[in-house]
């Protein structure tokens, strides 16, 4: 079953498109959508054909900064309940809590985590792959470029990261990138994240009310899912987010989650899954990413995968294919052709 996404990710994609030279309800039939989604925010929507979307969209506008673009008007209030509460949080950093607790009733495809290293912090995001394995680009940069408009709502318009990180190579024109992430954008690089210092998720928010944050909680505790049915896609969100940092056993997941290792292990199970399998399944989703989708190295690749050396990934890559990375590689081609690798 697909993924699913609140069609509120669409917010301003009638205005870009229509800024980009491009017919809005064309381009919605063409992924499959219907044209009413951008007046239902609270739809749900498949992710792979959202995906779709945003990435013909770029393509044929010649827009590179086209998801950018649609991030440059959001305001926490495109989140629903879940923007309501983030909003009546004590200090951003609270805010971000709610939004990983929510995150699932938002966008089942999407992963956020926050990593402490002594003054500096790591947010990290990550999107699940899905059928569009190359039809990532658009739709990481939309959700990165959301998360700088919310965290300026708490920080000031004026704020700026010390680093916004992107995994792919940069476009051929920045003035995007530097308009909605900021000077400090950096492209190739490991992980999709935003770098800040750490006092910035911790400043006081003088307007938080926790009046109003009680009522959106009730909102938002009757509409959740019961946990139990949850937890295989938050061990999977988990592990796409860990895989590259090489910690990734299933005590650092229980640990992320906030379940212990044998309730993981039985609610896996009771689901027909279990923890190896979804590590293995994340690996193949981003062995297509990393090894036919692009030129990085394939000691680089190894890591990403989360192998201390690169022959874990010679003998994992074997053991799934039948061949070696590099021959596979080779058989499509070391690199893509550039509108592809563009998106």
């Amino acid at each position: 079953m697909s993924c699913l996404v609140r069609a509120a990710s669409l917010t301003h994609y009638r205005e870009v498109a229509r800024t980009s030279g491009l017919e809005p309800v064309r381009m919605l039939l063409d992924a499959g959508l219907s044209p009413r989604v951008l007046d239902e925010p609270d739809l749900m929507i498949p992710v792979d054909r959202l995906a779709a979307l945003l990435q013909a969209s770029a393509e044929r506008s010649g827009n590179e900064g086209f998801g950018l673009c649609m991030a440059e008007g959001r305001r926490l209030s495109n989140l629903g309940a879940v923007g309501l509460l983030m909003r009546e949080q004590p200090t951003l950093r609270d805010s971000l809590a709610v939004l990983m607790r929510y995150l699932p009733m938002l966008n089942g495809a999407l992963s956020l985590m926050v990593e402490d290293f002594d003054a500096v912090v790591l947010i990290r995001e990550e999107v699940k792959p899905g059928k569009a394995n190359r039809a990532t680009r658009q739709r990481i940069e939309l959700a990165l470029g959301v998360m700088l408009r919310l965290m300026r709502q708490f920080l000031g318009a004026d704020w700026q990261p010390r680093r916004v990180c992107l995994a792919h190579p940069a476009p051929r024109d920045l003035r995007t990138h530097h308009r909605v992430m900021g000077p400090a954008v950096a492209f190739d690089q490991d992980v999709h994240g935003i770098v800040c210092a750490r006092e910035d998720l911790d400043t006081p928010n003088p307007s938080a009310d926790p009046a109003m944050a009680r009522y959106a909680r009730r909102l938002l505790e009757a509409a959740a899912q019961p946990p139990g049915d949850a937890l295989p896609d938050d061990v999977r969100r988990t592990v796409l987010l860990l895989l590259p940092t090489g910690r990734c056993s299933i005590a650092q997941v229980s640990a992320h989650v906030g379940v212990e290792c044998r309730t993981i292990q039985r609610r896996l199970a009771d689901d027909g899954q279990r923890f190896s399998a979804i590590v293995n399944d994340v690996r193949k989703e981003l062995a297509v990413r990393h090894v036919l989708d692009s030129d990085r190295p394939l000691a680089e690749v190894a890591g990403l995968l989360g192998f201390c050396a690169p022959s874990g990934l010679s003998r994992w890559f074997h053991a799934q294919y039948g061949c070696s990375a590099k021959e596979s590689r080779a058989r499509r081609g070391a690199r893509r052709p550039a509108s592809a690798s563009r998106e």
